[in-house]
């Protein structure tokens, strides 16, 4: 009698969960993309939730905002927009979507994405931050 196969139990697969998206300010609906560059958002999105690393054209390091910080550049049919991004261990956090007009990221930009990573750092790491309690009834 041959062998039988049998198929690998889930504890024989290496299971890898998606990273969240951590949105500070906006989402992706938010700007007024057409269907095509909302696509492409997601799907670039969707690429980084996976462990996938952009590089040029999609995606550019940003370290005038801080370390491990990144764009997504998604075209539209009339304009350029860009999506600041940080990669953390746990999550990709989203900290502004912009319609670019210049060849340089406004200053305004780069201190409002610095002070929204602080400020979700500060709050992430803040020992004092109360934690939900499930609901208890009685």
């Amino acid at each position: 009698m041959p062998a039988r196969k049998t198929r690998p139990t889930l504890s024989a697969i290496e299971v890898q969960s998606d990273k969240p998206l951590v949105w500070l300010h906006g989402e992706v609906k938010t700007p007024p993309w057409s269907l095509e560059a909302r696509r492409e958002a997601g799907y670039l999105l969707r690429r980084l939730q996976l462990g996938d690393l952009l590089s040029l054209p999609a995606s550019r390091p940003m370290p005038s905002i801080g370390p491990a910080v990144h764009e997504l550049r998604i075209k539209d049919q009339t304009a350029e927009w860009r999506i600041v991004y940080r990669i953390d261990a746990d999550a990709i956090i989203i900290a502004e979507v912009f319609h670019k007009k210049t060849q340089a990221t406004p200053r305004t930009v780069i201190a409002t994405c610095q002070r929204r990573l602080r400020q979700y750092d500060a709050a992430a790491h803040d020992p004092a931050r109360p934690t939900q309690q499930p609901a208890q009834h009685e």
